[in-house]
Formats: C-alpha cells, sequence, structure tokens
C-alpha cells in the first residue's frame, strides 16, 4: 500500500522498504498533507547575511550564523549552499552537531542550478552538482534542497527547455529517493516565471521525490498573492520574502499576515524560511521579521 506522503515514502525508500516506481499522481495531484491541521514551522535562510558570508570576503562562517539564529525564535536554519567553506564530511558533521547543540533543526539547503542548458556536458554538471549537494543535505539531516530550472538560451524554445528540465529533474530524483529527500523546484524567474510555467515542469515529473519551493517575492505578476495561492498545494518548502513586485508597480512591503494565511488555507506541512532580501540592515530587520512571522506561524 503507498504511503499517504511523499515524506513518508522517501523514508521507507531511503530505509530499502520501497524501490521507486513510476508514479505521475505523485507530481501530478497536490501533495497529500498527513493531517487536515496546517503545520508550518520556521526557518531563517543563511542568504539573509548573504554580504557577510560572501566566501570572497566573509565577515561571518556558517557557525556565526547559526549562533545568530539561535537567538531568535526560531525552529531551524537554512544552509545555502553558496556559503560553505567546505564541503568534507568533517565539516558537514561540525555543521550539524552545532546546529543540533543550539537546537535549531537544518530545514534545507538551497543549491543553484541552470537545467536549460543546451549543451549536455555542461548541463550534466548541473545535474551531478544538485545530486551532490543531495548527499550532502542528506548527511546535514536536512528535509530538502532547493532547486531552478534556469533560463531560456538564445534560440532555443520553451518547449526544448521544459523537456530537458524535466528529465534532469526525473534523473536528480533518483538520487533524492535514495537519500530520503525531497528536491524543491522554486518559482524563480526564467521558466517559472508563472504558476502555469512552474507546474509545467513539476506536474510531468514521475517521482515523489519532488514538490515545489514557494518563494513568495518571486511573481513579478499582476497578482502575486493570487499565485502563491496556485502554488501553495504542491510546496513542500518555502521561502518567504518581506516584499513583493507587482507587475507595473513599484516594489511593496509584503503582506505577511496575508502570506501565511495562504500557506494555512492550502494546508502547508513544513517549513517556512526568512530569506530576507531588502536594504535594511539584516542585522536589524531579520530579528523583526522572525519575531513576526513566529507571532503569524504561531
Amino acid at each position: 500500500m503507498l504511503p499517504l506522503t511523499r515524506r513518508g515514502f522517501l523514508r521507507a525508500s531511503a530505509a530499502g522498504a520501497a524501490v521507486l516506481p513510476a508514479l505521475p499522481a505523485w507530481a501530478i495531484d497536490p501533495i497529500k498533507r498527513p493531517s487536515a491541521k496546517p503545520d508550518l514551522k520556521l526557518s531563517l535562510a543563511a542568504y539573509s547575511f548573504r554580504q557577510a558570508l560572501d566566501l570572497k570576503k566573509p565577515t561571518m562562517t556558517m557557525f556565526e550564523f547559526i549562533d545568530l539564529a539561535a537567538e531568535l525564535p526560531l525552529d531551524a536554519v537554512e544552509l545555502t549552499s553558496y556559503y560553505f567553506a567546505e564541503t568534507t564530511p568533517e565539516y558537514l558533521d561540525k555543521l550539524k552537531a552545532h546546529a543540533t547543540k543550539k537546537k535549531l533543526a537544518i530545514s534545507g539547503v538551497p543549491v543553484g542550478n541552470n537545467f536549460c542548458l543546451r549543451d549536455e556536458a555542461k548541463r550534466r554538471v548541473e545535474i551531478d552538482k544538485v545530486k551532490a549537494w543531495t548527499e550532502r543535505a542528506a548527511r546535514l539531516g536536512a528535509q530538502t534542497v532547493r532547486i531552478f530550472a534556469g533560463n531560456l538560451e538564445k534560440g532555443d524554445t520553451l518547449e526544448q527547455a521544459q523537456g530537458r528540465v524535466v528529465a534532469a529533474v526525473n534523473d536528480c530524483c533518483e538520487v533524492a529517493v535514495k537519500h530520503g529527500i525531497l528536491l524543491a523546484l522554486e518559482n524563480h524567474g526564467g521558466i517559472t516565471a508563472t504558476p502555469e510555467q512552474l507546474l509545467a515542469l513539476v506536474k510531468p515529473v514521475n517521482s515523489p521525490a519532488l514538490g515545489v519551493n514557494i518563494d513568495t517575492g518571486n511573481f513579478r505578476t499582476p497578482d502575486p498573492y493570487a499565485d502563491v495561492a496556485k502554488i501553495a498545494p504542491y510546496g513542500v518548502v518555502s521561502q518567504v520574502k518581506t516584499e513583493v513586485n507587482p507587475t507595473g508597480k513599484k516594489t511593496e512591503e509584503a503582506d505577511l499576515g496575508r502570506m501565511i494565511k495562504i500557506l494555512k488555507d492550502a494546508n502547508f506541512h513544513g517549513y517556512v524560511a526568512l530569506e530576507y532580501e531588502a536594504k535594511e540592515d539584516a542585522k536589524t530587520a531579520v530579528p523583526r521579521y522572525v519575531r513576526e512571522l513566529r507571532k503569524l506561524i504561531g
């Protein structure tokens, strides 16, 4: 009998209790949640401190980021792959132990990739990168790996690019199932600029290891709130931004209460990570927004 949730299926698969079959329905249908009551947990994205964590001239280590997060009312941290000083097993084990010591889970590991590339060798590099980070995320005890689709190259067609992305994601999902990780495809512009474009990539993937990373600030459409609601039923993780960018309007402060209500109305189960990108200094803005989100999430 099939498990009721993708996470449950992945746990069984990782333990050797199941073999991945071709199951289009897992991706075609909205995710079956384990209960009728929403379950949101609050995380903080390391990307919020990207200037300080930039490996070219860092003023903060990933360990110090975890220390900072431990002072806030958080359940977890999201450790962006761009800022890992090392990727050795020893380093990953130390990060995991440090987060555990600070009573924080590691919610996910965002990865940057481009599966639209027409050059097969270059696209294979991107696929191998996602697979490697999936294995690292499993070692860290993370639940999700955020991935991108990418952007159309000059002279390419949307249909051809979509085919390459779906094939690449299917390939990566095999490793994700093996390690009990959920891949989360983000609405990140390019060929995922609208809900319809994003779901056109999610629905054909024959794996329970794929869901959506709901980025609340990435839809530059007439009604970003309505579009977030369209993808929320497919979400396995969410990155909440403090601003939205409606088409034809200036960037404006996001209604965080409205965004959290959209997630709750979709019976979302998973981590909600604050990903701060606004102009105010992160060290002063992030604690304020974390406290606001904590109240909204409960």
